[in-house]
């Protein structure tokens, strides 16, 4: 039988997104770089998988953030970083879709991020990697492209909170459950993806061996929210 952490896009339960976890990304939407973690939610309803299509609603400007996903496997509350690893089943590769202008507009009004992250099929996913293929989660290497173009090309050994802090700042507010995903937080160069954008994603180890690998279609959504300025 399948266990809930590898099957966590059918099983899981919620998405947890860090937020500004890489100082060059926060600095290139004039953002301050954060001195503790701090996180959104994302449904799972958002998950499509690879090869699927990414649906942009009318009047939205969608940005692409590529992001190191990671599959709780042993729940818990109030983990401390020096256990944390042992609450990891895998990993896994992740776009972190965002309807930008949205999200200006609710920030500038004090209101939550829920509806710029949350519109259907805006987490893209990758495969399960089970822990024991990653020796070292913050040795990898993250690419995106557009239309064989390159936007994003980072290291995760950039992160600003490594993972044992981000599990342990998580599970002190909220418990994590197995099947769990956690978004570690995307490099710079997000940028926006328009209907017709065929984009490709790697995630590879630090010899450039591929672990993972996640490509989709954006086309326009019929129906729907449109977005009003």
């Amino acid at each position: 039988m399948t266990s809930i952490a590898a099957a966590f896009v059918q099983r899981g339960k919620k998405i947890v997104a860090i937020g500004r976890n890489y100082a060059a990304h926060a600095k290139e939407l004039n953002n301050p770089t954060p001195k503790e973690p701090f996180f959104f939610l994302k449904p799972t309803s958002s998950y499509v998988p690879s090869g699927g299509c990414v649906e942009i609603p009318r009047g939205i400007i969608a940005h692409h953030e590529v992001e190191l996903g990671l599959v709780i496997g042993k729940g818990g509350r109030d983990i401390p970083h020096t256990t944390a690893p042992t609450h990891v089943a895998g990993y896994t590769l992740a776009v972190d879709m965002t309807a930008r202008n949205l999200q200006d507009k609710v920030k500038k009004m004090g209101l939550p991020w829920s509806a710029a992250k949350g519109f259907d099929t805006f987490t893209p996913i990758g495969p399960f990697i089970p822990k024991s293929t990653v020796p070292d989660p913050h040795s990898l290497r993250l690419s995106l492209k557009i239309n064989g173009v390159l936007k994003q090309d980072g290291v995760t050994s950039d992160m600003i909170f490594r993972i044992p802090r981000l599990i342990e700042h998580i599970s002190s507010i909220m418990t994590l459950e197995e099947g769990d995903l956690i978004l570690t937080g995307t490099p710079e160069g997000v940028g926006q993806v328009v209907p017709g954008d065929k984009v490709d994603c790697l995630l590879a180890d630090e010899n450039g061996k591929e672990l993972a690998a996640l490509n989709f279609t954006a086309v326009a959504r019929e129906g729907g929210y449109e977005f009003q300025p």
